[in-house]
């Protein structure tokens, strides 16, 4: 297949296995993951938006939007990447579509204003972004959905992640979280263009 045109044969694809006696384990697992998720971890995001005096110590870098449309940028205390930032509402919902219309618009201009402040201020070389919606697709705060921004360079995966399972993060959560203040102040609060 060099040039592209002819499908592998068939014993190549990968293999699927069906087991649909499994439907019914899953929809229990589900039911159950939702009755304990209400418990699981207390929600910072909700703490944090109700004690905009402690946004410095909390490293909330900004705040956006008022009412039920209000939300933040805030660096992760626990980062992928340095510079890594998470845009939340204020309003905890579980689900993307628990939010209204209005809602959802107002956390993606929080994301807008969050890679505008990764780009301004760090210069990345890419930048992942997304939002982990459940336990079972990673959401470490399962019942207040949130959108991940991690600026990314080439090499900042390396072998100390893969052999040491530690992540290098090369400045002060405090630092970062001045930084990128100080990039918002020159952007004069504005969202981007």
């Amino acid at each position: 297949m060099p040039d592209g045109s002819q499908r592998p044969p068939r014993d190549t694809d990968p293999m699927a296995l069906h087991a649909p006696w499994r439907d019914q384990y899953m929809q229990d697992l589900s039911d159950e993951s939702k009755r304990s998720e209400s418990v699981s971890l207390p929600d910072f995001l909700s703490d944090y938006w109700s004690k905009p005096h402690d946004d410095e110590k909390n490293l909330v870098v900004l705040r956006a939007g008022e009412g039920d449309c209000g939300g933040m940028v805030l660096l992760n205390k626990y980062p992928y990447a340095s510079g890594h930032l998470m845009a939340a509402l204020g309003e905890a919902r579980p689900r993307l579509l628990d939010y209204s219309a209005d809602q959802r618009a107002a956390l993606w201009r929080l994301t807008d204003i969050a890679v505008q402040l990764v780009e301004k201020t760090l210069e990345p070389q890419g930048v992942n972004f997304g939002v982990n919606q459940g336990s079972a697709a990673g959401a470490g705060l399962p019942g207040h959905l949130h959108v991940h921004i991690v600026p990314r360079w080439g090499g900042d995966v390396n072998f100390m992640a893969v052999v040491g399972r530690v992540r290098v993060i090369p400045s002060a959560l405090e630092t970062m979280a001045c930084r990128y203040r100080d990039t918002w102040a020159r952007l004069g609060a504005s969202p981007p263009r």
